[in-house]
């Protein structure tokens, strides 16, 4: 297989990450060797803008919380610097868990998200952690600095941890202005900064929280996921622990478009580079977290035609299947591939755009993340 044809799937587990490799049809797939056996994998990530680097969100029980990279695409990986370890020319320590005045207030419990920064910051990352805090990097990882102004947001008081812990799990770039972007946090619900970070607002507006009594407070949401759509960044697709909703003006405002669904609890979301206004969602019921009608389910959501499209028969993959806030993905080739990872450890993808659906043959551990290395364009 050539470079140009090679669609690189990596995955984090409950056991260690991989990176699986398809060709260009995406039909046939060779399973990578394990990167870190036994440590929990919350994401792993390409970075677009550096070709062949990838990090991974590693939280160990032995050792904590790390990053791993790679620079040649999932060879060989070293740990990087997180904000738990010393870093920059100084080498003193970027925190100070005796130290409760320092810049982290709390111990990080564990990394739940990279995110590469805008293609105009080639250098820049962001790293989403437990709890509730967001750090950046300008120098690649080199070194990380907290973003106070969302850290110590004014509405910091009312926000709760979420089943999965006080976790930011969200992060959005806006691929047309690095000033603008976006970050979701569990329960505390999404923010938006359209100043690089030198201000937030909240953006939570209509948007239920069933489990509080007040129904539609400014900040509380167990927001699950968020994406951008890529045709028009202004619209956004969010999986709420309260039903699943659209946002047509950046995140002001939030219309509820799941009711319809059997239920429209879930975790994860994904929305298509090659199809505008298309999103794909797996439902869950809510007290199980496992798909509905006895089997696998992808309900894809068309914005222009508002409606609802089931994409694979519950029959061809017959069981009781759970799928995480970052289980869902697609890659950016003209006829997108879908790709799931449930928490019994199966890989099942769509090479199609749903039309048809089939499994990679093996079974990983437990799967918390799915993402794409895009091919070369």
């Amino acid at each position: 297989m050539s470079a140009k044809k090679v669609v690189k799937v990596l995955v984090g587990t409950r056991k260690g990450a991989y990176v699986v490799e398809g060709d260009a049809q995406r039909r046939k797939w060779k399973v990578g060797p394990m990167v870190n056996p036994g440590s929990d994998v919350f994401h792993v990530v390409a970075d677009p803008r550096h070709e062949g680097h990838l990090y991974a969100a590693m939280n160990s029980g032995f050792w904590g919380p790390m990053i791993q990279r790679s620079k040649d695409g999932g060879k060989k990986w070293a740990e990087a610097p997180t904000p738990l370890t010393p870093g920059g020319k100084d080498r003193k320590p970027q925190f100070d868990p005796d130290n409760p005045s320092g810049p982290v207030p709390r111990p990080v419990t564990n990394l739940w998200h990279i995110e590469p920064g805008h293609a105009s910051e080639p250098d820049t990352l962001f790293i989403g952690v437990d709890p509730h805090m967001l750090f950046r990097s300008d120098d690649l990882g080199k070194t990380w600095e907290t973003v106070p102004s969302i850290n110590e947001h004014e509405t910091k008081p009312k926000w709760g941890p979420g089943f999965g812990g006080p976790c930011l799990h969200t992060i959005l770039v806006d691929p047309r202005d690095s000033r603008r972007m976006y970050v979701g946090m569990s329960a505390a619900g999404m923010f938006r900064t359209d100043d690089g970070g030198k201000s937030w607002r909240t953006c939570n507006k209509g948007v239920e929280t069933p489990f509080q009594p007040e129904k539609y407070p400014e900040v509380g949401q167990c927001v699950h996921k968020v994406v951008l759509d890529a045709g028009n960044p202004d619209t956004a697709y969010r999986q709420d622990h309260g039903g699943i909703y659209v946002s047509h003006d950046r995140m002001d405002s939030w219309k509820r478009i799941g009711k319809s669904l059997p239920d429209d609890f879930g975790f994860c979301v994904a929305s298509p580079k090659a199809l505008p206004g298309r999103a794909y969602f797996v439902p869950l019921h809510d007290h199980s977290r496992t798909t509905f009608h006895g089997g696998f389910e992808v309900f894809e959501w068309d914005e222009k035609r508002g409606r609802w499209r089931s994409l694979i028969s519950p029959r061809q993959f017959p069981g009781d299947f759970g799928v995480q806030r970052e289980g869902i993905a697609c890659d950016a080739l003209d006829v997108p591939g879908i790709y799931v990872g449930t928490t019994t450890g199966q890989l099942i993808l769509s090479p199609d755009a749903g039309k048809t659906w089939s499994q990679v043959p093996y079974q990983f551990p437990a799967i918390h993340s799915v993402s794409v290395a895009n091919p070369p364009e």
